[in-house]
């Protein structure tokens, strides 16, 4: 097991550009119960100082190849109880290195049901296949006549039973099979059709009716649309390789295999058997292979995507502690209203009927404007959802007719507030408040803090990805619960005002532990120090040390309770403190004074450089806040509909998604536009998330609008939009992206085209 973590270790390091003492350093922690972001944090001395990023893959590999390592244990056992294993298979099956290298190894010793090559071994034709095998020179319908005799036959019966048993050996050769498979990866041509009279009823994947591309170049947008089309019944999906060639490369692989190579009567018998063998039993397994991997490239493609966003989302800039109106909009149901305070208390709710049927835009005013007087609003936040620009428009109205200083209105993303509010957690929150008032309610709070309301909501509610219903849920929800983990500690919490869902996501806790503080912080008061959590039921000096460094207590007795410097190092701290000559509090924020100091005078036996120089820059700013400063897009007076938009309009946005062929941008009209990923700059753009990020607000000119088709095509150039090679897309739902390559689109230009493959099947 040691040889194997080593191994394990060494393969890891490579990959993340580490060390392999780095690597089992971080393994040995992970195995000892510490988080990623404990470990990036705080143990930095340990792992040389590896980040968040590094670690978040070593712990997603760590998970594969000891997986792996799991299934070559098996293998093993299963080849040795069968008393088959030789020393150099042992070494084979030790140096294989994906999981498909193992099972080609494994396949000759596999535990299979009887097959045709059983049955003609059983019927002893196994001789009669070695013959063939042994000497080329002799007719085989010659070296089979004497096999004819009982259950055989014919001659033909005969030989048919020797190629069952040949074309077994070709189909288990792990070599031959990982030949085959690596020259498929290069060469093979991914191929979809329309089902026959299926043309109208899946029209969104018309893109696909006849496509074709390599394998090896189809990219996760376009994988995954034709797979959905595929599992919808739609579309029919093949892989070709050699399509059209006399000699093809495959069956002259497999031919090969056994050198059947000249024209001697056993060869030519041999080379009929390869054709079958490719054409009965490798074509099939080997492309079910590469349509799994494609998959499975494909879903770690759109996994990783939605977890850049969601990060993007979940840091974008809170407008802070300020009494916010949360207006969830709707036309024949109402706008649902939620006033809360500065600390996101609810302190009234109500629904107004300003559109049809009720038409009541007087009244609604009326109730807006006396609950922004009475609470003292300072921020309204509308939901983006349906009426939300005529909401946004009646708040302007009636922001205009206030005297004095006016609240400021802002679009907010209502991305999974329905989920929220139909949710456990909610009914908890709000047991007497109407659920349709519920989402007001986190509307307003996500402005305030979007990742402390946004953590309330399971992540893939949020809407930020490609195809997310399409992918493995437990590796999608792996993958999108570390990114909120890494979001909600790199911020900090709050110890005495988080939610327990937010606890919840801090390092060492849990939800267990998460609702032990907040029900020994509403029996006890709050927290006066970090080590008062010690006293909480169940938390113990383990989680104690993962969680601490994260959590905060503001104006407590201990000053550095509210920076990220962990308990562990305050004795560090407290001498840098004695160093200056200063008292504590005087001291933080003194960044002149901090600059003078030396950080290897204060290393010891336990805090390296990388901790101390931590330290020195917490105590510059202790307890900031990495998320950027709060500002929103000012959306366009008269622009509130796809009708609205004439090409040639200057406009400014929110970008809510990013994906590989570029990113969705809110320019308040009910339908985000698309900058293709060669209109995000006047440069070369390779990766979108290089030039823009969920939550930006850009500015944008419309290039193109096709209304029947709800397309907008918008550019971040500012040169002439430039026409290009022309590609399309197809639809699926608001939060997901599709897309393949087609012609021109009628009525659409250049950038048209790249808008259609990026729109089809959102």
């Amino acid at each position: 097991m040691a040889d194997n973590t080593r191994r394990i270790a060494a393969l890891i390091a490579a990959e993340i550009g580490a060390r392999v003492e780095q690597a089992s350093a971080a393994i040995a922690l992970i195995d000892e119960g510490s988080t990623v972001p404990f470990i990036a944090r705080y143990r930095k001395e340990a792992t040389g100082g590896l980040d968040d990023t590094q670690l978040r893959n070593l712990s997603e590999r760590l998970i594969y190849l000891r997986e792996m390592e799991s299934r070559r244990e098996a293998i093993l056992e299963s080849i040795r109880a069968q008393g088959k294993l030789t020393d150099p298979l042992e070494a084979q099956i030790g140096r294989a290195a994906t999981k498909a290298e193992l099972e080609d190894l494994y396949l000759p010793y596999k535990p299979k049901r009887r097959t045709k090559a059983d049955i003609a071994r059983e019927r002893g034709l196994g001789p009669l296949a070695e013959a063939i095998l042994a000497d080329r020179a002799r007719v085989p319908a010659e070296l089979a006549a004497p096999y004819v005799a009982g259950e055989i036959a014919d001659v033909k019966a005969a030989l048919d039973g020797a190629r069952d048993i040949l074309s077994e050996g070709f189909a288990v050769n792990a070599e031959l099979v990982g030949r085959l498979r690596a020259y498929m990866r290069e060469k093979a041509v991914l191929r979809a059709r329309v089902e026959d009279g299926k043309q109208e009823a899946g029209a969104k994947f018309s893109d696909y009716f006849d496509h074709s591309e390599r394998w090896a170049a189809v990219p996760s947008h376009r994988a995954l649309a034709m797979l959905r089309g595929r599992n919808e019944g739609f579309l029919k999906l093949d892989l070709e390789v050699d399509a059209g060639e006399t000699a093809r490369p495959v069956e002259r692989m497999i031919a090969e295999a056994c050198q059947a190579t000249s024209a001697a009567p056993g060869d030519v018998y041999l080379s009929d058997v390869a054709r079958w063998t490719w054409r009965v039993k490798l074509s099939t397994s080997l492309s079910l292979d590469l349509m799994s991997e494609l998959r499975e490239r494909s879903e770690d493609e759109a996994i990783k995507v939605f977890a850049h966003n969601l990060k993007d989302i979940l840091l974008a800039a809170p407008a802070g502690a300020r009494p916010t109106l949360g207006l969830d909009p709707g036309i024949r149901t109402g706008v649902k209203v939620a006033a809360i305070d500065a600390t996101g208390k609810v302190v009234a709710t109500t629904t107004v009927y300003p559109f049809p049927p009720r038409n009541d835009l007087r009244g609604a005013q009326a109730e807006l404007a006396t609950l922004v007087a009475r609470h003292k609003i300072e921020l309204i936040a509308i939901g983006n959802g349906t009426a939300s620009r005529e909401t946004e428009r009646l708040v302007a109205d009636m922001l205009a007719a206030l005297p004095g200083t006016k609240p400021t209105k802002v679009v907010v993303s209502e991305a999974g507030a329905s989920v929220y509010s139909a949710s456990a957690l909610a009914a908890a929150e709000f047991p007497g408040l109407d659920v349709s008032l519920r989402g007001a309610v986190s509307i307003a709070r996500r402005l305030q803090d979007p990742l402390a309301e946004l953590v309330k909501i399971e992540p893939k509610a949020i809407g930020v990805g490609q195809y997310q219903h399409d992918v493995d849920p437990y590796k999608l929800g792996r993958s999108l619960d570390g990114v909120v983990e890494d979001a909600v500690n790199a911020v900090g919490v709050d110890l005495n005002t988080a939610s327990s869902a937010l606890l919840a996501r801090v390092s060492g806790l849990g939800s267990s532990l998460a609702e032990a503080v907040v029900a020994h912080r509403d029996a006890n008061g709050p927290f006066d120090s970090r080590k008062a959590l010690l006293k909480v039921n169940r938390l113990g000096p383990r989680a104690f040390e993962q969680c601490a460094g994260f959590l905060r207590i503001r104006d407590g007795a201990e000053p550095l309770d509210a920076s990220a410097v962990h308990p562990e190092a305050y004795a560090v701290a407290k001498k840098i403190v004695a160093a200056c000559g200063r008292d504590l509090r005087a001291l933080m924020r003194d960044k002149t004074a901090l600059k003078k100091l030396d950080p290897k005078a204060f290393v010891d036996e336990k805090f390296g450089l990388p901790t101390v120089r931590d330290i020195l820059a917490e105590l510059e700013k202790p307890g900031r806040d990495p998320r950027p400063e709060f500002k929103t897009a000012v959306f366009a007076e008269g622009v509130e509909d796809i009708k609205d938009l004439k090409p040639g309009m200057r406009l400014e946005g929110t970008v809510t998604n990013v994906a590989a062929f570029g990113a969705f941008v809110d320019i308040g009209v009910h339908q985000d536009g698309l900058v293709h990923v060669s209109q995000l700059a006047d440069r070369f753009v390779k990766d979108p998330r290089d030039v823009v990020k969920a939550g930006d607000v850009v500015k944008v000119r419309v290039v193109e609008v096709d209304e029947p088709r709800k397309r907008i095509a918008l550019t971040m150039r500012s040169g002439d939009v430039q026409s290009s090679a022309p590609v399309g897309h197809a639809p699926a739902g608001r939060n997901e992206r599709v897309a393949p390559r087609k012609p021109e689109p009628a009525g659409l230009g250049g950038l048209g085209a790249k808008l259609a493959e990026a729109m089809k099947g959102r």
